[in-house]
């Protein structure tokens, strides 16, 4: 696992260099994110070629995650986990944290840490971290926009003193200090990766690192899972509709996918249509100009079938979304308007949980769009990761069931 003490240590520039190295040597990684993000798991699969996978112990069970990671872990030579957050940052103290992940699945942690400001202080900083919680195997150290040479003499005395693996020295890179994530996403970056992988290889001891943070993939039993059969028709796009996670899409026995700007969905003889959330909003010209696949979904809730709908999804299926360039119509099966100008922006974040017709739903919420007016009555109440109650509304239409929460479970 790569943890961090805190957010912005570079713990997700660290991953995916090691991710695209460890593939161009030759071997098979199998990426992992902890926690809800669906972000980060697209730069993974762009430099490893295959599908990252999150582990969130509340969204799911623990047995589930390593029920999860069993599964994915034995198909590969190497399984890379990116963490959260900060190590011990959880949705309640450390609970659902990265180190609740590490210690459930047995790994090893590697820690990168920020040693931008600081020498030898960082002695007291890994003194705690590796004595904070029994069972956690702290592996090693990468110290990250170390300042000079000097600088990473300093720091690795202190992991000399603390008898801690000192994996690696990482310079300060401008160019490598991600700005604001939320639009404009290019999961494919080369030249990007092209540096990352150069940057670890000459900074970072990555045989090292392998042998030091080494362990079994625990053995975990088959979960009875259940599966969507039949057809299930499921909107991407690079952007628009792009927030999946991979263990929802395991679930459908058959998945037809559509771009809903520029293509119509197959939806005769579907069980499903899903439609998961992205960024819309980035998009609403060319959707709003598919009218063909706007009359067909429209079509298909009228006449019942069932539909599920997250976020971007949502908004999606409204009658239609006003931003800062105009006011464009969208499906129209729900009679609700959303803002998504910039003075209306206000950010919801949070993991969320609710029940049903008798079925528990979790997932977690994230975005700065926002119902224009009064928001729709809400068909139960929805609870964050502290059983508090949020104002976040669940739409139950016909056979849809659509909320700006993005669901583990369908």
């Amino acid at each position: 696992m790569i943890a961090a003490p805190m957010s912005g240590s570079g713990k997700t520039t660290v991953s995916r260099g090691l991710m695209a190295l460890l593939t161009r040597r030759g071997y098979s990684v199998q990426p992992f994110k902890c926690g809800p993000d669906y972000i980060d798991t697209k730069f993974h699969g762009a430099v490893c070629g295959r599908p990252s996978v999150n582990l969130d112990t509340f969204m799911a069970t623990p047995a589930h995650v390593v029920e999860l990671f069993a599964r994915y872990g034995r198909q590969a030579d190497v399984a890379v986990v990116e963490g959260m957050m900060g190590l011990f940052d959880g949705y309640d103290r450390d609970r659902g944290s990265s180190a609740d992940i590490a210690l459930t699945l047995g790994l090893s942690v590697v820690l990168v840490v920020d040693a931008r400001s600081a020498a030898y202080s960082m002695a007291a900083l890994l003194k705690g971290f590796v004595g904070f919680r029994d069972g956690l195997k702290i592996a090693g150290v990468i110290f990250n926009k170390v300042g000079s040479d000097r600088h990473a003499q300093m720091l690795r005395q202190v992991c000399c003193d603390l008898q801690l693996c000192c994996l690696g020295c990482l310079p300060r890179q401008q160019s490598l200090e991600q700005a604001s994530r939320y639009l404009g996403l290019d999961f494919s970056q080369s030249a990007e990766v092209e540096q990352l992988v150069q940057l670890m290889e000459q900074h970072v001891d990555v045989d090292t690192l392998l042998s030091v943070s080494a362990c079994d993939v625990p053995p975990a039993s088959p979960l009875q899972v259940a599966t969507v059969r039949g057809k299930v028709v499921v909107a991407r796009n690079a952007e628009s509709f792009s927030f999946l996670y991979q263990e929802v899409l395991d679930r459908f026995e058959r998945i037809v996918f559509f771009d809903p700007e520029t293509e119509v969905p197959p939806l005769t003889d579907a069980q499903l249509l899903y439609l998961p959330g992205g960024y819309p909003e980035k998009h609403l010209q060319a959707l709003a100009a598919n009218g063909a696949c706007l009359s067909a979904i429209r079509h298909f809730a009228g006449q019942g079938g069932r539909v599920v709908a997250e976020c971007g999804g949502m908004m999606y299926l409204c009658r239609n979304i006003v931003s800062d360039e105009g006011d464009y119509a969208m499906c129209g099966v729900l009679p609700y308007t959303i803002t998504a100008r910039q003075c209306d922006r206000r950010l919801s974040l949070g993991y969320r949980c609710f029940t049903l017709d008798g079925r528990h739903y979790r997932g977690h919420e994230f975005h700065y769009t926002q119902f224009s007016g009064p928001a729709p009555r809400s068909a139960c109440q929805v609870f964050n990761a502290r059983g508090e109650a949020v104002p976040t509304p669940v739409i139950k239409y016909n056979n849809v069931l659509a909320s700006y929460t993005h669901l583990y479970t369908l």
